[in-house]
């Protein structure tokens, strides 16, 4: 495989991971709200390592990408970036806002 190739390959894993932990994230929402539970779920795993795996793939992209033209390079990352944006924001409203702890 070529440095291209690795890295259209790359650009496509982190696209897939990225909606992959925004599902997840978004998943929580179709359960009505209710106490934490000490033990994270298989959702919360899900969305962790689909994160490292994003984190991963944005490694190996930045490795093989062409740096001669550096905003051709980086705008497949754009959708990605504002994807994990909202996943990570849905996360917060979930575990701050939707089921705030009592004090």
């Amino acid at each position: 495989m070529t440095a291209p190739q690795i890295n259209r390959l790359s650009a496509t894993i982190i696209i897939v991971l990225s909606v992959l932990a925004l599902l997840t994230v978004l998943s929580g929402f179709t359960y009505p709200p209710q106490p934490p539970e000490p033990e994270e779920g298989a959702a919360a795993h899900i969305f962790q390592l689909s994160i490292v795996a994003v984190a991963l793939s944005i490694l190996i992209f930045l490795t093989t990408a062409d740096w001669k033209q550096p905003l051709r390079t980086v705008r497949p990352l754009a959708f990605p970036a504002a994807v994990l944006v909202v996943a990570f924001g849905a996360l917060y409203y979930l575990e701050h806002l939707r089921y705030p702890l009592p004090h």
